[in-house]
């Protein structure tokens, strides 16, 4: 069958709309509104570090800009919309997604068991009986109420003593739960007071496994079989292929062409009904944001560099005499473009988003339209951290990336 040629800028744009970046993030941020946006997404991935504000947060903002961070917390912890698990990354999934869940808690038990045992994590399956026997009586604990007889070390995040392993492994494996976070300390309770009784019913893992490669398509507008695995990190990559040759010889799948930035095509699969749609795509409205490195549009570094031509690692683990940008720099989205990259930081203390760097992407320049635009948005992400005002440091606008 002939592939149907996907120019760049339509790919760009069917992409954006599935990642709900392709229209103005504009209503309403909160309860069903909220899981819908979430569910549309798929996950939103969770992080600790907090440079200018959490990138779950974000994530959010830079698609609802009336979100506020108590709204996720409330339909996660109030409502039970939510649940905490892992896809590529720890994330918050709709509740409604659950079930599916159960074949990465199987998985999980198995990979993470021989895992852990060889990652100093000795003793931590001793602990199982008493570590749920905890929670059974006294759940919703953190790590912090249980081991209290075992040795620590300096207390950082990487000090697993075994009965924390025996908590992190029992709520992968899905016999307890993350009820929300105290800060970012997970709590933890055992599942069958969380998940409604019906959601614990375990499909086919056929079932799931359609379920997942549908979900990341859908999600995604067009994909290779590994892009479709990747997406939830549950289903195997020779599951993938199996499921996207069952679509295809039943012409639920078809074959197209994806151009790249350069104009390289890429074999991908798409939906017949998705192809119908390319010329009715809406170009994105022109305003300015600002993204948080872990947004979905960019989980997958080599889509974006693919589809944008945006090459971009984080450098929070590169030592600082080492890095190019900065600790943790974010992108800049305009229209369909990735037109830069900035290096600011909240300084609490002053009430100021400092900015230190901003790269533009080759080619790119900034006339004062753009920079009109950049400054508006800044404004809105200080307002959302809380902070009075921006703060542009000198030498700030650096020189266009070098094309490659």
């Amino acid at each position: 069958m002939t592939a149907v040629r996907i120019d760049n800028r339509t790919a760009r744009r069917l992409f954006l709309h599935r990642h709900a970046l392709a229209e103005a993030p504009v209503g309403e941020a909160h309860g069903a509104e909220l899981n819908a946006l979430i569910q549309r997404l798929g996950f939103v991935q969770l992080d600790s570090i907090n440079t200018v504000a959490r990138a779950h947060d974000m994530i959010l903002r830079s698609r609802r800009t009336r979100y506020r961070p108590a709204d996720l917390k409330r339909l996660y912890e109030r409502d039970g919309a939510l649940f905490e698990h892992w896809t590529h990354d720890a994330a918050v999934i709709p509740t409604a997604f659950y079930p599916h869940w159960h074949l990465r808690f199987r998985r999980d038990a198995e990979r993470l068991k021989s895992r852990w045992r060889n990652w100093r994590r000795d003793g931590f399956e001793a602990r199982f009986q008493s570590v749920l026997q905890h929670v059974r009586d006294h759940g919703p604990v953190s790590s912090l109420d249980v081991g209290g007889d075992e040795r620590r070390n300096n207390g950082g995040w990487w000090d697993w003593h075994p009965s924390k392993t025996a908590l992190e492994y029992l709520w992968r494996s899905g016999v307890l739960a993350v009820v929300g976070r105290d800060g970012f300390q997970k709590r933890y309770d055992l599942t069958e007071r969380i998940i409604d009784t019906g959601l614990l019913e375990t499909p086919d893992p056929e079932q799931t496994v359609n379920w997942l490669c549908n979900a990341a398509l859908d999600r995604l507008g067009f994909a290779t079989s590994g892009e479709i695995a990747a997406f939830w990190d549950t289903v195997t990559a020779a599951e993938a292929r199996d499921w996207c040759a069952a679509q295809a010889s039943c012409g639920r799948i078809v074959p197209v062409e994806v151009l790249d930035v350069k104009g390289a095509p890429r074999r991908c699969v798409a939906r017949p009904e998705t192809l119908g749609t390319l010329q009715d795509l809406a170009p994105p409205p022109g305003r300015l944001r600002v993204l948080s490195p872990f947004d979905p549009a960019l989980r997958d570094r080599n889509r974006a560099e693919r589809l944008f031509g945006f090459h971009y690692r984080i450098e929070v683990f590169v030592p600082a005499a080492k890095r190019k940008f900065g600790y943790y720099v974010f992108p800049l989205l305009e229209g369909d473009r990735l037109v830069g990259r900035i290096d600011m930081k909240a300084q609490r203390d002053q009430g100021v988003l400092a900015v230190r760097a901003l790269w533009p992407e080759a080619g790119i320049t900034w006339p004062s339209a753009r920079l009109r635009r950049l400054e508006a948005d800044l404004d809105r992400v200080a307002r959302f951290a809380g902070l009075d005002r921006v703060a542009f440091q000198d030498g700030w606008l650096r020189e266009p990336l070098a094309k490659v």
